[in-house]
């Protein structure tokens, strides 16, 4: 769901699982929390990873991340994760990505995607109707 200010927003509640030895969400899992808003951010646009391999021959991977942890999130917290667009380039898409609970901001993060062949995983242009579709909305 995209916000009055044009960033995506996935909600996503803390199960067990997420958690470590000491009650909290364990750190590696806020980065498939990132993912999995990312991947639905894609849905929102009309696209997704399926649609962008057949239609296209092109996918996205992570190649950097850098990231503020703030304060714990916990079992059964209700976060929401925003994701924003920070930067398009010819072949990658850089996110601004933050988990909040409530009003208060836990983590950030930037994470460096990269559009790549499908046939030779090496960077790939981003298809013009994937651009388009990915910035019609950034001033």
């Amino acid at each position: 769901m995209f916000n009055s200010e044009g960033a995506f927003e996935w909600p996503v509640r803390v199960y067990y699982e997420d958690t470590d030895a000491g009650g909290v969400v364990f750190y590696a899992n806020y980065l498939a929390f990132f993912e999995r808003a990312r991947t639905e951010w894609l849905r929102g646009m009309d696209l997704d990873a399926t649609q962008l391999r057949a239609a296209h021959e092109v996918l996205f991977v992570v190649r950097h991340v850098e990231v503020d942890y703030l304060a714990p999130a916990v079992l059964d917290d209700a976060l929401r994760i925003v994701t924003r667009i920070a930067e398009v380039g010819g072949s990658k898409v850089v996110f601004d990505q933050s988990v909040w609970r409530g009003d208060q901001c836990l983590v950030r993060a930037k994470v460096v995607t990269v559009c790549v062949s499908t046939q030779t995983f090496s960077a790939a242009r981003l298809p013009d109707a994937v651009r388009k579709s990915i910035t019609r909305d950034i001033a």
